[in-house]
């Protein structure tokens, strides 16, 4: 390795190491990362490293945004993709219920998406005067993924938005306030779910959609 390219890696070595620990870089996870990794040649550095222990730069999101991946796949990275993955999917049809709730909810015409706010109290007054939105947020919460046990709206709301922030769909830039800000893995939830639509015609989207629809009526 040439001396340019052990100082290029020195300068990148955080960068590097929240991608092997599996966290996605975006503008608005980590602008100085992600601007580094839109550097064709710092990008360049970082693969050629990740390349040596079997690791790749993967993006999603239009190349908007970045992981880590493998860059072959063996019998033993097969069977940690393979868990990965199921961890994705048992958590599709809460996260996919939410992103409806949160765009029927916001008076959104689009899916929440990377950058884009949630105040979580306007939200939540929303849902508190909506029937409908009560019962789906009340679902949603008791959820596996969320585990609430609680009634109450202000209880369900908070718990779901915290565990969103520890998986990472969701950042809370001021802890004083209760704004949100969507993360790129919700662009990557969006292409592993278009993924499983096209070779398995599931069409979660659409069913999530259509029985929040259907509640609303």
């Amino acid at each position: 390795m040439s001396q340019v390219t052990e100082t290029a890696i020195v300068g990148t070595s955080a960068l590097i190491e929240r991608l092997l620990k599996g966290q996605f870089i975006c503008r608005t996870t980590d602008e100085d990362g992600w601007r580094a990794l839109k550097s064709p040649s710092t990008r360049e550095h970082v693969e050629q490293y990740l390349n040596q222990i079997n690791r790749t730069i993967g993006s999603a999101g239009e190349g908007e945004v970045f992981f880590c991946g493998y860059q072959q796949l063996g019998d033993g990275e097969r069977k940690v993709i393979s868990s990965q993955f199921k961890d994705i999917c048992n958590a599709l049809i809460p996260l996919v219920e939410w992103l409806v709730l949160v765009q029927e909810g916001s008076g959104q015409d689009a899916p929440l998406s990377e950058g884009v706010a949630v105040r979580l109290t306007e939200l939540q007054t929303r849902i508190e005067d909506t029937p409908a939105f009560r019962e789906q947020l009340a679902k949603i919460s008791h959820y596996r993924l969320f585990g609430s046990t609680s009634t109450n709206v202000d209880a369900q709301i908070k718990l779901v938005f915290k565990r969103l922030v520890e998986l990472g769909y969701l950042t809370r830039p001021n802890s004083e306030k209760q704004i949100y800000i969507a993360t790129g893995k919700l662009d990557y939830l969006y292409e592993v779910i278009r993924f499983i639509d096209e070779t398995e015609g599931l069409s979660l989207e659409a069913q999530a959609e259509t029985a929040t629809q259907r509640d609303l009526i």
